[in-house]
């Protein structure tokens, strides 16, 4: 086969090769934007997403941020003049009704987020702070729930003194036993320990007794333990 001949059944095979593609692309236009399409506005639709959660995100931390200025204002002192340009609250429960709407407000619309789950649980101990026992409960039960371990051990803390301020010690009991057999840093056992001895004192003088021993053996050099090391009469 000579040159020329060889030269022409190759571009023969590259036109062939061409128009097949050609062809192929013509009858798979249709698909192919469509399915470029779809990805654009999936992309479209991940980045704005990613926008709006920032921005909320930011929002939410801004309010929560003027929540705990309002929490953490100091209480004036009885007595004693205020000084010029410093605010307080008279009572905690005047600062926790100031506060309580801002945490609220949090809670509702951000409870999706953790500035949210933080929230529900400052809405639960300001609302405990008013009086208001029922509400308290009730947000403080949603935060007990939360994913975050830290969280929810602080929760199931306040929860139970809520149960045990409303005669339902059992329930305080099965909170306290659940956060000993998960401690976190936020809510250390031996923490929880001194708790249900605490409330094993009137009922259960040997548990509480038995409790107390184990934080202090178990915590020699820490405030739990000296507190344990005084309830067992310095021993």
């Amino acid at each position: 086969m000579d040159t020329q001949t060889r030269h022409a059944l190759k571009q023969d095979k590259f036109a062939t090769a061409t128009a097949s593609g050609l062809d192929w692309l013509q009858e798979n236009r249709r698909n192919t934007i469509i399915s470029v399409v779809a990805v654009v506005v999936l992309l479209a639709i991940i980045i704005t997403s990613a926008i709006v959660y920032d921005s909320r995100s930011s929002h939410a931390q801004e309010l929560f941020g003027q929540a705990m200025d309002i929490y953490n204002t100091p209480l004036a002192v009885p007595g004693q003049p205020t000084e010029p340009g410093l605010t307080t609250y008279p009572t905690s429960a005047a600062r926790a009704k100031a506060a309580n709407p801002l945490f609220v407000k949090l809670a509702d619309k951000y409870g999706w987020q953790k500035t949210g789950d933080n929230a529900e649980y400052f809405a639960g101990l300001t609302y405990q702070e008013m009086g208001q026992t029922a509400n308290a409960e009730k947000e403080l039960e949603k935060a007990a729930g939360s994913h975050d371990s830290g969280l929810s051990a602080l929760a199931k803390m306040a929860l139970a003194g809520i149960y045990r301020q409303t005669g339902r010690d059992s329930q305080a009991v099965d909170l306290y036993r659940e956060v000993i057999k998960k401690p976190t840093t936020t809510v250390p056992a031996a923490e929880a320990k001194l708790q249900l001895a605490g409330l094993y004192e009137s009922t259960n003088p040997a548990e509480a007794k038995k409790l107390y021993a184990e934080v202090k053996d178990q915590n020699k050099t820490t405030v739990a333990g000296q507190i344990a090391a005084k309830k067992l009469g310095g021993k």
